[in-house]
């Protein structure tokens, strides 16, 4: 959620780096208006209750049943009848302001490339070689099912289109990749947490999933729980309607956890393969920050995700988001993509997002200066990484001309030793 200070005081600002992101300037002017009309309506009602009270010291003067006294007890009831109707319509303009609050996205960061999608996202920097093979490089749902290790049909017997079975050697590959990461983090100074599944809607609010993107996931209706599209959900609300301290910022939180989206709106898009499922397990980082650090900690947080890939041998770049083509939550965002031989170009692996205080303001995640003063912190999440596009990548990658694939180096420990995964 926005500040709404900044909005009041810098209208023309926020209007011109919202029209950015598709919201029109009317609807920063009907904010205005509808916040306007709610702080008048709040002061109205506490100066008439101020009066109010001053009245009810008054009659406790008078002698029950005079003249005055009852002159008294029936402005009294003016006042509550007048204060009831100011409530009232408070409340009622309140709740469209909110409603349009709620779903007014993160203002873009000024540093941001200007466009209206990713054709106007910008590449910052590239790392590793592209591998040169002297044959053709198979997709990696091919490799995948010509090894036994990925079986699609009999997922989508049991479940239906975008699930997949990991079986044997693809089972093990995946473990590994997530317990390398989770080691990697660890050692980067990130505290691993096994988090809920299943949240309910009021956290889903608190990261910015609710109201807007309510199709995007899967809801158990009966419980009124959501099982999570990713672990930056429960790991960012952690700390929700906590005051943290000072010396304790800046806290960096890990966790693998099970992903599940309905890819709402991406039909024909990445139709077979890894890349866009249902299910999935990803690595998240999370990290709280004082406001004045937490943009050189996205810097920090994106190399983070770019180690995981150097010590896996796949190239990559990290481009920095257009302002339409950021999330609704973020202020800046930086997407690391892995090369991916069979289809020529850079996807998707990790995106990396300081989000200010948006989502501080709406899970009420606060900390303690150390003059005493509470103010809201900044919230930062990013992959590290999608662990299915990172074993997508991997075949890809490291596929050898008789059909077998080579275990990354790094992995080879956390695959028992064994360095190639081939066909029995």
């Amino acid at each position: 959620m926005l500040n709404p200070t900044i909005v009041r005081n810098k209208p023309d600002y926020v209007k011109e780096r919202l029209s950015t992101r598709g919201v029109a300037p009317e609807e920063i002017d009907e904010y205005l208006e509808l916040d306007a009309q709610n702080r008048q309506l709040i002061a109205q009602a506490e100066q008439l209750k101020s009066q109010k009270n001053k009245l009810t010291e008054d009659v406790k003067g008078l002698a029950k049943g005079s003249d005055d006294w009852q002159a008294q007890i029936d402005q009294l009831k003016s006042f509550n009848e007048e204060i009831k109707g100011i409530e009232a319509n408070q409340k009622e303009i309140a709740s469209k302001l909110n409603y349009i609050a709620i779903r007014l996205p993160n203002i873009p960061d000024d540093s941001l490339p200007v466009g209206p999608d990713e054709a106007a996202d910008v590449e910052m920097r590239k790392w590793g070689d592209i591998p040169e093979f002297d044959f053709k490089p198979k997709d990696h749902w091919d490799i995948g099912e010509d090894l036994g290790i990925l079986d699609f049909n009999r997922a989508a017997k049991v479940a239906g289109a975008r699930f997949v079975y990991d079986v044997g050697d693809g089972a093990r590959l995946e473990r590994a990749i997530y317990n390398f990461m989770l080691d990697m983090h660890r050692e980067q100074g990130y505290t691993e947490i096994i988090p809920p599944y299943l949240v309910n809607a009021q956290t889903m609010y608190g990261t910015g999933q609710f109201p807007k993107f309510k199709e995007d996931v899967f809801t158990v209706e009966d419980e009124g729980l959501t099982l999570i599209p990713t672990a930056e959900v429960p790991l960012t609300n952690f700390y929700a309607n906590e005051i943290l301290n000072e010396a304790d910022l800046p806290i960096y939180v890990t966790a693998m956890s099970p992903c599940f989206r309905s890819e709402a709106g991406s039909a024909g898009r990445d139709t077979r393969g890894l890349i866009r499922m249902h299910q999935f397990h990803k690595v998240e980082m999370v990290k709280f920050s004082k406001p004045e650090d937490s943009m050189d900690e996205l810097e920090k947080m994106t190399q983070n995700a770019q180690e995981v890939l150097e010590k896996l041998g796949l190239a990559h770049h990290v481009i920095v988001l257009s302002t339409g083509d950021t999330g609704f939550s973020s202020r800046k965002t930086y997407d690391v993509e892995v090369w991916m031989p069979a289809q020529n170009k850079y996807r998707e692996i990790s995106s990396c997002s300081d989000c200010w205080d948006f989502q501080a303001r709406r899970a009420m995640i606060r900390y303690r200066k150390a003059d005493g003063t509470v103010d809201y912190l900044h919230t930062l999440n990013g992959s590290g990484l999608a662990v299915g596009r990172t074993l997508a990548a991997i075949l890809e990658n490291y596929q050898q001309a008789d059909g077998s694939v080579k275990i990354p180096d790094a992995l080879v420990p956390y695959m028992g030793g064994q360095t190639v995964i081939k066909k029995d």
